[in-house]
Order: structure tokens, then sequence, then C-alpha cells
């Protein structure tokens, strides 16, 4: 009995012991659960991926809405700028407008006042060139009646 008999028959008693401690059953198990987690976490990971890609395609749609509702906005606040832009300037035609209607009128007024003042210097003069024309060849009770009646006459054509 040599060394190698005792190896083999320490090798039977193992395998033996091995077979009797349902050691293979136990590995197969082992086995059979690890599958079985790594099938279970394969199909979380699977569920997962498919809740993201849902999620990414929510996300650019409400991007995509987002962005055409910025577009809106801005084509709405350039329309308003243009409306603004438009009333501005008529507001401001107008203003010019009444501005120089009024710098019209009072032109106007002040012509009619000038017109109004030569035309009264120019009764005065003529009064008192009348006055002194006819102080000169009348007397003074006639000269006094006549100038009373030419003032007179005057005054009612004025008014």
């Amino acid at each position: 009995m040599d060394a190698t008999f005792f190896a083999f028959l320490a090798l039977l008693c193992f395998l033996a012991l091995v077979i009797y401690l349902k050691v293979p059953g136990m590995i197969t198990k082992s086995l059979d659960d690890r599958a079985e987690n790594i099938r279970t976490d394969l199909d979380e990971a699977r569920r997962l991926r498919e809740e993201a890609q849902q999620l990414l395609a929510e996300y650019q749609r409400k991007r995509k809405e987002a962005e055409k509702e910025a577009e809106e906005i801005v084509v709405a606040a350039r329309k308003e700028a243009d409306i603004l832009a438009e009333e501005a300037a008529r507001k401001t035609e107008d203003y010019l407008q009444r501005r120089t209607a009024l710098a019209e009128q009072k032109i106007a007024q002040a012509e009619e006042q000038a017109l109004q003042e030569v035309k009264a210097t120019a009764v005065d003069v003529a009064v008192a060139a009348a006055e002194g024309l006819m102080s000169s060849k009348m007397t003074a009770k006639v000269s006094g009646d006549i100038f009373k009646s030419s003032l007179e006459e005057v005054k009612t054509r004025l008014n």
C-alpha cells in the first residue's frame, strides 16, 4: 500500500462525502438562483430602459411644444411691437397735424389782428388828416359838426 493508493482512497472518500452532503445540488441550486437573479436584473434593466425611452420621447415632445410656443410668443411680440410702432407713428402724425393747424390758426389770428390794427391806424390817420384839412378851411363850428358826423359814420362802418 503505497501513497498513491491512500491518495486514491482519500479521493473516493472525498467524492462520497461531497455526494452525501449533496454539494452538486447545492451548487446547481446556487447557480440557478444566480441565473434567476441575473434574469430578474435583466428584466428590470429592460423595463427601466423602456421607461427611460418613454420619458425621453415625452421630454422631446414637450421641448418641441415649448419651442413652438416660444416661436408663437416671439411672433405675437413682433406683431404687437409693429402695432405699437404704427400707433406711435400715427399719434405723432396726428400731434404734428394738430400743432401745425394750431400754428396756422395763430398765424391767421395774428394776420387778422395786424390787419385790423392797420385799418384802425389808417382810419385814425385819415381822420386826423381830414380834421387838419377841414380845420384849415372851415370854421370851428362847421368843422366840429362835420368831424362828428364823419367820425360817427366811420365808426358805424367799422362795426
